[in-house]
């Protein structure tokens, strides 16, 4: 693990000067900033579809998909986030600086799977099935959140940086 002294943005050391290296020359942190987005549009759209379904009763069929493909990037972005976690802080979860997202998105996890569970075991009416998604969506949001504010500090911690390294350069 890399344990260096690094700028604090509101009391926090986000990345030592090591890990913010790594951070930016990874192709993970690349592979996070598309499919970040990507899963986020995706929830935006499905989100959609299943209000619309459960307010009209149509569309029961493109909700459903939509659910799926949300869970499948959802997934996907969990691997490849557990990858970058491991390149970046020498470990596959609960780094110290994403400690706490990490504990929210396994119950984001949990949700989807369930999800895909009731969806499966066919015992669940479609009502049921949507507001199981309804609720996993809406952990999501608060990690997209928890996530949102870690980028933002990043990048003000980045900045800091910059500047302080700009004075001493002077």
């Amino acid at each position: 693990m890399h344990k260096q002294s690094s700028p604090q943005v509101h009391g926090w050391n986000l990345y030592t000067p090591s890990q913010r290296i790594i951070r930016d020359r990874t192709v993970w942190t690349k592979v996070q900033g598309i499919l970040a987005p990507l899963q986020f549009a995706v929830c935006i759209i499905s989100l959609f579809l299943v209000v619309r379904y459960l307010s009209t009763g149509e569309g029961y069929y493109a909700a459903t998909v939509s659910i799926i493909i949300k869970s499948f990037l959802l997934f996907l972005i969990m691997i490849t986030g557990a990858i970058w976690e491991k390149v970046v802080f020498g470990q596959f979860l609960f780094a110290e600086a994403f400690f706490w997202e990490d504990v929210v998105s396994f119950f984001v996890i949990f949700f989807h799977g369930l999800y895909l569970y009731v969806l499966l075991a066919g015992d669940f009416s479609p009502t049921t099935q949507m507001s199981v998604a309804l609720f996993a969506y809406f952990l999501y949001f608060i990690n997209a959140f928890q996530f949102l504010r870690k980028l933002r500090l990043a990048r003000q911690t980045d900045q800091k940086t910059a500047f302080l390294e700009n004075e001493v350069s002077k």
